[in-house]
């Protein structure tokens, strides 16, 4: 793809919940990484807890603004999706009137807010859809098929609004294509754009212990010093979702030089180079027992597998990466404006 040049551009993107997971690590990447390219870049949400945050977003490389903060998450532990959509209207409404006009949107997770977003022609809308919410929602009942169905037409269609539409792996573009079938239908593709990590934050491992425990220890909500520690002493990562739309895990594994052990479906068969950087394996307790057996009998092969992984993931998984790619990208639209 030929991406033109464009000048330095003011960049708004639009997250829900600025808190800590996998979407909210994607979009602080996003923002840091257009900011270094010399992009204006502000953040809007309709939730920011300065104690529970990733600390980019507090650090002063770019702005934040919340708005409707006070609206519920949902109504006695129901309509979550209807409260989430309020929140980021109310969040939209905010930017339109209160804010001259960006070059560029990223709008994250919840598409709805696209048609507002677009009431100011001189905008252009990049949506990043990590997988399409009407399957993730339940639809087990009448009535929950009932509240669903408006919903999913929204998402459908706002969706198809949006100036560019990226997911975060071939997995979920197949997907998508089957789920939105009537975008489909009009040559609606969405490009690809992975997620990333900071290979500079996994230190060359500096543990060389060895050996099999005969305990399991939960580990919950780590935080990433604790998390790069059993990375570092760990021989290799065992990731056992199916058909896991895209799996940061494997990413952060590889990158502190840990091979992957890990299901041959869904987004690790993209991230996880079967006997180079690790196994993809069936399914199945034996599949993994396999594969988890070859690198005891042999840790070198660990070792081994382990240094192809860091250098497979600074060559197609770094934040540099990632930045580089979605720059051009928001360039690329910005450049499509009508002149």
């Amino acid at each position: 793809m030929d991406f033109k040049r464009s000048s330095k551009l003011n960049i708004a993107i639009l997250h829900p919940d600025l808190g800590i997971g996998g979407a909210e690590r994607l979009i602080v990447d996003a923002a840091v990484e257009l900011a270094s390219q010399g992009h204006k870049v502000h953040v809007f949400t309709a939730h920011h807890d300065k104690n529970r945050c990733f600390e980019e977003t507090v650090a002063g490389t770019f702005p934040v603004t919340v708005y409707g903060s006070f609206l519920p998450r949902h109504v006695f532990y129901r309509l979550h999706a209807v409260c989430a959509y309020l929140r980021c209207l109310l969040v939209a409404l905010g930017m339109l009137f209160l804010w001259p006009s960006f070059d560029v949107v990223l709008v994250d997770q919840v598409s709805v807010v696209i048609p507002l977003l677009k009431l100011k022609r001189a905008t252009k809308v990049v949506f990043y859809c990590h997988f399409p919410d009407l399957l993730l929602a339940q639809h087990t009942t009448a009535l929950r098929r009932l509240y669903r169905k408006p919903i999913d037409f929204l998402e459908e269609t706002t969706t198809g609004m949006a100036d560019m539409i990226l997911v975060n792996s071939k997995f979920t573009a197949s997907t998508f294509a089957r789920t939105f079938k009537h975008l489909h239908a009009r040559g609606i593709q969405p490009a690809v754009l992975y997620p990333a990590v900071n290979v500079e934050q996994f230190e060359e491992p500096h543990s060389s212990k060895q050996g099999v425990s005969d305990r399991v220890k939960f580990v919950t909500s780590c935080s990433t010093a604790e998390r790069n520690d059993l990375l570092s002493e760990c021989l290799c990562v065992i990731y056992t979702p199916k058909d896991e739309h895209f799996g940061i895990v494997p990413i952060e594994a590889m990158a502190a030089h840990k091979p992957v052990i890990a299901c041959n479906s869904g987004g690790p068969v993209e991230s996880v180079k079967d006997g180079v950087t690790g196994f993809l394996c069936d399914p199945t307790a034996q599949a993994f027992s396999q594969a988890m057996a070859k690198f005891l009998e042999d840790p070198d092969v660990a070792k081994s597998m382990g240094r192809d992984a860091r250098r497979h993931v600074a060559d197609s998984f770094a934040t540099r990466i990632f930045g580089q790619r979605l720059n051009q990208y928001v360039t690329s639209i910005a450049g499509t404006k009508q002149e």
